[in-house]
């Protein structure tokens, strides 16, 4: 019994730690126990050798204060987002309604509203100036500042001068044209497809011609999605593009007018 009470206890009490010294353990206790020697006699045995000695000293515990590692008390100021810290200039044809964290702008074009959430504020200056920041510091702050600051700015520009995006129909066939509120497509389907217009957009359909890699001039249906709420411009647009984006082979379908289609090389038929 006593063999066992010391093999077992004292190695996982005591931090015995490795292999050498736990086997010397068990020896003494197989000599003790041939020796019918009295538990009493062992512990002192074991004592004496240095085993029960400080547990500190045989865990080999750093008593370095934990201030002392790895903690600096230099403070480094927090950097603010580029685009969230610059001023929104205000026209003088645009209205500007502040309540709590709700914001109107109205102008000669529309009127917008939007809400800001609590990571940030809007303030408007002595000299006229919006300037959007932050109420707390957190992850979500951070990326809500430099967002809500251009929301912010896409109102003011919106409802002043307003915004505009030009869809181009590449492809044999594709023709566009505005019937009443809606804006027919014909895309290569069996059917035309057809997109109602929201009542804050103004869509309208021209001709263009480009000029391909060998000279050639083709002339092309464009779409022009014009209104004072960019969000709604883009997602208007993108709506329409869906239909049948421009494939990477012959690049034929709907883009952008400023969208780079990268070519790519079709399969080689030639006879190896």
């Amino acid at each position: 019994m006593a063999s066992s009470f010391l093999s077992c206890f004292l190695p996982r009490y005591y931090g015995l730690s490795g292999f050498r010294e736990c086997v010397y353990v068990r020896r003494l206790v197989v000599v003790s126990k041939d020796l019918r020697c009295p538990l009493a006699f062992v512990l002192f045995w074991l004592k004496s050798l240095g085993f029960l000695g400080d547990r500190r000293r045989l865990l080999k515990v750093s008593t370095t204060p934990f201030a002392q590692v790895g903690v600096s008390a230099k403070t480094t100021k927090r950097k603010e987002s580029r685009i969230g810290k610059q001023p929104i200039a205000v026209p003088s044809n645009v209205t500007i309604s502040i309540q709590g964290q709700d914001l109107k702008v109205k102008g000669p074009l529309g009127e917008l509203a939007l809400t800001y959430p609590p990571e940030v504020e809007l303030t408007e200056e002595d000299s006229g100036f919006l300037r959007v920041r932050k109420t707390m510091e957190t992850r979500r702050a951070k990326e809500m500042h430099g967002l809500f600051r251009t929301l912010t700015d896409n109102m003011v520009v919106g409802v002043s001068k307003g915004f505009e995006k030009t869809l181009e129909l590449k492809g044999v066939g594709y023709r566009a044209m505005v019937q009443g509120k809606e804006l027919v497509l014909n895309l290569g389907f069996s059917h035309p497809v057809k997109i109602e217009i929201p009542d804050s957009l103004k869509v309208k359909v021209d001709k263009k011609i480009i000029i391909f890699g060998k000279g050639e001039k083709v002339k092309i249906t464009i779409v022009i999605v014009s209104g004072y709420d960019k969000c709604e411009i883009g997602q208007f647009a993108a709506t329409v593009r869906k239909w049948r984006p421009a494939e990477p082979y012959k690049r034929i379908g709907v883009c952008y007018s400023d969208e780079i289609v990268h070519r790519k090389k079709g399969k080689d038929r030639t006879n190896k």
